[in-house]
């Protein structure tokens, strides 16, 4: 299984979106300044998540969100998650 996920950063409320196959270990390792792109902003937090079969489909909605971002549908993904 692999997800794709969207973190904000609790410092300055900026966005990250990525894919992985092991979340959890993912986010650790986003949390403890081993990924370049995201140590200056730490702590993150994962606001959004999806599920894929194959890291071919995981890598193309991440590229989809990326497009969005900043966007209306990009708020729109955003705020689905606060009516789950």
């Amino acid at each position: 299984m692999y997800f794709v996920y969207i973190l904000q950063s609790l410092k300055d409320k900026s966005y990250y979106v990525g894919h992985t196959e092991n979340l959890k270990v993912r986010f650790k390792r986003h949390n403890s300044s081993q990924v370049r792109s995201t140590k200056s902003r730490l702590p993150w937090q994962i606001v959004y998540q999806e599920q894929y079969q194959t890291k071919q489909e995981a890598y193309r909605r991440e590229l989809q969100i990326k497009s969005y971002k900043g966007g209306e549908a990009f708020k729109k993904l955003l705020n689905k998650k606060d009516k789950r």
